[in-house]
C-alpha cells in the first residue's frame, strides 16, 4: 500500500522561509532550505512553495552557524547543502521507500554534514571552532521526521496551540530537565547560549531523531534562536494562525524579533499542511518530543559543550 493512501488522496504543503541579519550582527550566519525531494527542487519558486507531497517526500532545514569571521556562514551553508544532496542522491535512489529507511537516511545525512564541516575546519586552520546548529525536518506520508543538533527549534501549531517538537541540546535545557532551573529562569540566564553540541567541532555527533504524525490544518514553524530567544511560543503560534500565507507569517515574526532588539540573526520557515490525505485532528493526539526508534541505534560519545558566538574553550595546562 502507498504511503499516501489511495491515488486520489493528496497531502499539500504550502511553505516559505526567510532569514534576516538582525539589528546587531554585521553578517548573517544562518541558512535555511526548502525542498521537494521528489522533483529534486530546492528553492522558493512557486512550484516548491505550494506543492503536493510526492513519493520521496519533502525536506525543510534551518541552520545557525557560529565560529567568527565567515566560518559560521560557511558551516550553516555546508550543512544545508550536504543534507539536501545526501537525501536526493542516497534516499532518491533507494528502492525501499519505507519510513525506517527515510528516517535512517535523514539521520545519516546530518552525520555526513558533521563529517564534512569537521574535515573542512581541519583543512582550514583559520576556521577552527566553526560549527552550526541544524534542525532538519523530513516529511514522508503523514509523518514528520525531525533531526536535531543544537538549539534551533521546530514548533507544531494545531488548533491554535503551539507545541515544541524538538528539544534544545543546551546546558539550560539539561538543567531544566534535572529540575535545577525553571523554564523562565533558563530564558533569563546569561548561560542560555551554551549548547551541548553542534555540527563540526567534533568528529562524531549525536543526532536526536524524533517523529510526529501530521493532521490536516497543522502548521510547523522552524527557527533559529534569533527568533525563539525574543518571541515566545504562544506568540509564534498566534502569528502562524493569523497569517494564512506563510510568507506573511515569516516576515511578521522577523519584525517582532527585530522590534525587541534583534540581537542575533533570525531565520524562520513556516509550512502549512492540508489535503484529504491527512486525518482531521481529533483533539486527543499526543504531540511533542517523541523519539523515533531506528533499527540502527549505535551510540556516540557524550556531547561536549559549545559556546555559540566564540570558539570552544581550550583546555588549560599542557593537556596531560
Amino acid at each position: 500500500m502507498s504511503l499516501f493512501g489511495s491515488k486520489n488522496s493528496a497531502i499539500r504543503i504550502t511553505v516559505f522561509g526567510k532569514t534576516d541579519v538582525g539589528r546587531n550582527r554585521e553578517h548573517n550566519e544562518d541558512s535555511f532550505l526548502v525542498a521537494d525531494l521528489t522533483t529534486k527542487q530546492a528553492s522558493l519558486h512557486a512550484e516548491v512553495r505550494d506543492h503536493d507531497l510526492g513519493e520521496k517526500g519533502s525536506l525543510l532545514v534551518v541552520a545557525d552557524g557560529m565560529g567568527g569571521a565567515a566560518a559560521g556562514e560557511v558551516a550553516s551553508a555546508m550543512a544545508t547543502k550536504v543534507i539536501y544532496e545526501h537525501m536526493t542522491e542516497r534516499w532518491g535512489k533507494d528502492n525501499e521507500a519505507t519510513p525506517q529507511q527515510f528516517a535512517y537516511r535523514l539521520k545519516e545525512a546530518v552525520e555526513e554534514a558533521n563529517a564534512h564541516i569537521h574535515a573542512y575546519a581541519k583543512e582550514h586552520p583559520e576556521s577552527k571552532g566553526m560549527g552550526t546548529t541544524t534542525t532538519a525536518v523530513g516529511v514522508l506520508g503523514d509523518h514528520l521526521y525531525l533531526t536535531q543538533v543544537g538549539d534551533s527549534r521546530c514548533y507544531l501549531v494545531r488548533d491554535g496551540k503551539g507545541v515544541q517538537l524538538t528539544k534544545d541540546q543546551s546546558l539550560m535545557q539539561r538543567l531544566v530537565d534535572a529540575g535545577e532551573l525553571t523554564e523562565e529562569e533558563a530564558e533569563r540566564s546569561e548561560r542560555r547560549n551554551i549548547i551541548l553540541q553542534a555540527l563540526g567541532p567534533d568528529p562524531r555527533v549525536r543526532v536526536d531523531l524524533t517523529h510526529q504524525e501530521v493532521r490536516r490544518g497543522d502548521i510547523i514553524v522552524m527557527c533559529s534562536d534569533g527568533l525563539s530567544g525574543q518571541v515566545r511560543r504562544n506568540e509564534i503560534a498566534d502569528c502562524a494562525m493569523k497569517y494564512p500565507d506563510p510568507a506573511d507569517a515569516c516576515t511578521t515574526l522577523i519584525e517582532m524579533a527585530n522590534d525587541r532588539g534583534g540581537p542575533d540573526n533570525i531565520t524562520v520557515v513556516v509550512a502549512h499542511f492540508g489535503g484529504d490525505g491527512l486525518k482531521v485532528p481529533q483533539g486527543d493526539e499526543t504531540v511533542g518530543h517523541e523519539v523515533y526508534p531506528l533499527l540502527d541505534t549505535e551510540s556516540t560519545t557524550e556531547p561536549v559543550p559549545v559556546y555559540k558566538g566564540s570558539a570552544p574553550p581550550q583546555p588549560k595546562g599542557n593537556g596531560t
